[in-house]
């Protein structure tokens, strides 16, 4: 049982909010004015996304399909727009390891189109937004609705995205090596434990991953925020906590 005063309250609040399947019906609504303000850069693992500023000293990684309709629920009416709310006080940094595995459980190719999408945005700094432009636009994961032109259509709300360069790589599938490469790197993050990978979404916040019990605080934007508060200004006590759920 996890011990340390704060962080029982914060964490028991997370196991009541629900984090099953599906969608919230809310409606999700970019934020592109402070999406362009946040640095975003191919780390130099070549598959890691950053985001954020890089002398933040909390980091979060997060693990996701484009496809996965849960990680819709975090990143439009779950603890994202938190995350970005701290990443613009550059109390937090954030990595996205970009999987695609919903293609080969679920059927068809839109998962590896999106990613590849969202690796062209990148080469145009424009990766934040156009991330927040699918998730807001998120087909139904049954649906193998990420098209070369769905994808397209939707950059086309990010202004500047569109273009030559950037068409032509959504077309031609330009990134499909960072693509294999990336959702390897996501299985490789599972371990002996998890060959498939971790899941998603999944986060791992200064290299300790949110106990699997307390994984509904990525759903509840308030507790969520409060969580990366208290990390930010207590993080060993996080990683103590972690390390004492974990233990027999």
């Amino acid at each position: 049982m996890v011990r340390g005063g704060r962080w029982v309250v914060l964490c028991a609040a997370a196991v009541l909010v629900l984090s099953g399947c599906g969608r919230t019906g809310a409606e999700a609504r970019p934020d592109f004015a402070a999406a362009q303000e946040l640095p975003e850069r191919l780390a130099e693992d070549g598959v890691t996304i950053l985001v954020g500023d890089p002398d933040a000293t909390t980091r979060v990684r997060l693990y996701e399909d484009p496809r996965c309709p849960v990680c819709e629920e975090f990143e439009t009416t779950g603890g994202a727009p938190e995350l970005r709310e701290a990443m613009l006080a550059r109390q937090v940094g954030t990595e996205y390891t970009l999987a695609s595995f919903l293609d080969d459980r679920v059927g068809g190719t839109g998962s590896k189109k999106a990613v590849n999408a969202l690796r062209a945005a990148l080469e145009e700094g424009k990766f934040v937004e156009y991330h927040e432009v699918l998730y807001a636009n998120q087909p139904e994961e049954s649906v193998d609705g990420y098209t070369d032109a769905f994808l397209l259509e939707l950059a086309g709300r990010v202004e500047g995205l569109r273009g030559p360069a950037f068409d032509a790589a959504v077309r031609t599938m330009k990134y499909r090596s960072f693509v294999t490469a990336s959702q390897r790197a996501y299985e490789r993050a599972g371990g002996a434990a998890e060959p498939g990978g971790p899941g998603t979404p999944t986060a791992v916040i200064d290299g300790k991953r949110i106990p699997l019990e307390y994984s509904g605080v990525l759903y509840d934007g308030d507790t969520f925020a409060r969580l990366l508060l208290e990390i930010h200004r207590d993080p060993e006590q996080w990683r103590r906590t972690v390390l004492e759920s974990q233990a027999p």
